[in-house]
């Protein structure tokens, strides 16, 4: 069964049909990277799967229920976890502050700093402990932000434009911080326009297009896919 799965998903915003009857199934486990032109619909895809959209028509699974109606706040609870491409870290306390806020109510105190330890490792953010986190470098606040939406271990994990403004060495370790979730047992789904970081993590490539799935496949193939390229190529026709 698939952990995420859309039916006939759409979303209009007046007479402009954002998202066009979207069948879409990610399997657990899985590592899928969503990419398309300006204006494809990714975003608003996001924000249907985690309820600060309504869809106007469709279906919305996670785990096989239907959590089309649900409020966001009962998603998070159900597992899944979210990092949007603008960091949303509160910038006047420390590092290690912002993870003890994200993790106070899921651990007993006496497991705070045991599990602040091993993230702030794990986010190579270890030096950064006691640093301001508005003083953070543009990729360790994206790392920070990546530690405050795994701290509640979600089962699904949705990142949108991870390593936007990142450095090539930074976003590699993005890649490889995804895949050390997803061989914990974290399932990701990922909007990227980095076609280096979805070739290092992506299993699956879906392709949106005019908010319609354009194209589906391995990387390989849709970096092949002539169609694929057309349409990035006419990515100023599609904004």
């Amino acid at each position: 069964m698939a952990i995420l799965e859309t039916r006939a998903l759409n979303k209009w915003f007046g007479g402009l049909h954002v998202t066009g009857g979207v069948d879409f199934a990610l399997e657990p486990g899985e590592i899928h990277c969503l990419i398309g032109p300006n204006g494809a619909g990714k975003s608003t895809f996001f924000r249907l799967v985690l309820g600060e959209h309504l869809p106007t028509s469709g279906q919305i699974l996670y785990k096989g229920e239907d959590i089309t109606k649900r409020k966001p706040f009962e998603r998070i609870r159900r597992g899944i976890s979210v990092k949007f491409q603008v960091p949303g870290i509160f910038k006047a306390l420390s590092v290690r502050q912002n993870l003890e806020i994200a993790l106070q109510h899921h651990l007993a105190k006496a497991d705070l700093n045991a599990e602040i330890d091993r993230l702030l490792t794990f986010l190579n953010l270890t030096d950064a402990a006691t640093q301001l986190a508005g003083n953070l470098s543009h990729g360790q606040k994206q790392w920070l932000e990546i530690g405050m939406a795994i701290s509640l271990k979600p089962e699904l994990l949705l990142l949108d434009e991870p390593t936007a403004g990142m450095t090539p060495d930074e976003t590699h370790a993005t890649g490889e911080m995804v895949q050390a979730l997803n061989a914990g047992g974290v399932t990701v789904l990922a909007v990227e326009h980095d076609m280096a970081f979805v070739r290092q993590i992506a299993r699956k490539v879906t392709v949106l297009h005019f908010g319609k799935i354009f194209a589906q496949g391995t990387i390989d193939e849709i970096v092949a896919d002539d169609r694929v390229a057309a349409i990035y190529l006419g990515q100023s026709d599609a904004h």
